[in-house]
């Protein structure tokens, strides 16, 4: 299996019993944002069609896909030059045009994707190889780049068990995971993708730790008031629970779905021997480990006999130790 192949999870169906989806995003620059959306319709085989000055709508056979300059503040600044007399209207339009430059160079060009058949991360592979022959640019090119690939999975299930599942295969994986993508300076020192914090690690790893799901969301939120985390999960409790992330939680960034918010890896995708595929495959292997009771079992008393240990030397050590465990093949 090539890196440029994903893989597929070992639980297919979501907790309704329908095929598992993905949400892809994908941050980038190195080109202008009409040329972006060109690239993107061609590649697709489908038809643009404009929304807004920095948004655009990709209708595909997989749905729609959306392009957009990252930014609200530079979205929002949109003014209607058809209201305004001619001459004032001739100068806002150079000072758009003026913007538009400037704005290209300085904030990330995103491509986010619909909710996707497992069968058609292909597309997104390939997609991502056609961004690169154009030209596109990833984190590495600046400090002030710091772009991402996000992936948001459904899960098998929505119940405690199965995210309590989740978060302990998260939290085992991620010094290996952080080693494999998330590799630029600028990215490494950003706020937007902060580990969990090491208390809360210890009581999801706890053996005793059996909560319903208001206990499980209540610890998260006391430990992770925010998004801002490499595995962000507010999208999805939000699902579970609106209300009360609302309440909590004052960021009109979040929006409900029924999935993970994957956050941590770069998007390098002007480096050849980057690929869609491996950010994937890789976190298929999380996903695995999430779905494998006795294994998860075995590596979390793996990762309990390190504990005495200093917490400089646990990390190092088990980096190494945990991509042993993330490597082991797939019990069936």
């Amino acid at each position: 299996m090539a890196d440029s192949d994903p893989v597929m999870p070992l639980v297919r169906d979501n907790h309704d019993g329908q095929p598992r989806r993905v949400g892809v995003e994908i941050e980038l620059s190195g080109l202008g944002y009409a040329a972006l959306v060109h690239i993107v319709a061609q590649a697709l085989q489908a038809t643009a069609r404009e929304e807004s000055r920095y948004e655009s709508v990709i209708d595909s056979d997989d749905g729609p896909f959306k392009v957009e300059l990252d930014s609200k503040q530079v979205k929002d600044f949109a003014p209607d030059t058809g209201v305004l007399p001619a001459p004032l209207a001739e100068v806002t339009d150079a000072a758009l045009q003026l913007l538009d430059a400037t704005a290209e160079k300085i904030v990330p060009l995103e491509i986010v994707s619909p909710p996707l058949p497992l069968e058609a991360l292909p597309k997104v592979e390939t997609l991502c190889q056609t961004l690169r022959d154009a030209g596109g640019l990833g984190s590495r090119h600046a400090l002030h780049y710091a772009f991402g690939l996000q992936l948001n999975p459904e899960l098998p299930g929505l119940d405690a068990d199965t995210l309590l599942a989740y978060l302990r295969a998260f939290a085992l994986s991620y010094p290996w995971l952080k080693h494999r993508h998330q590799l630029d300076i600028s990215r490494k020192f950003t706020p937007y993708i902060d580990a969990w914090p090491e208390d809360y690690v210890r009581l999801i790893l706890a053996d005793d730790y059996r909560p319903d799901l208001d206990r499980l969301i209540t610890d998260y939120l006391h430990h992770n008031p925010t998004r801002n985390r490499a595995l962000d999960m507010m999208p999805l409790f939000a699902h579970l629970d609106e209300p009360r992330i609302r309440n909590e939680i004052d960021d009109d960034r979040i929006k409900p779905r029924p999935t993970l918010h994957y956050r941590l890896p770069d998007c390098d995708i002007d480096n050849p021997d980057w690929s869609f595929s491996q950010v994937w495959n890789d976190w298929v292997r999380v996903d695995t480990l999430a779905c494998e009771p006795d294994r998860l079992k075995d590596m979390m008393a793996a990762w309990h006999a390190r504990q005495p240990l200093s917490l400089d030397r646990l990390l190092m050590d088990w980096t190494e130790e945990s991509a042993a465990w993330l490597t082991l093949p797939k019990t069936s």
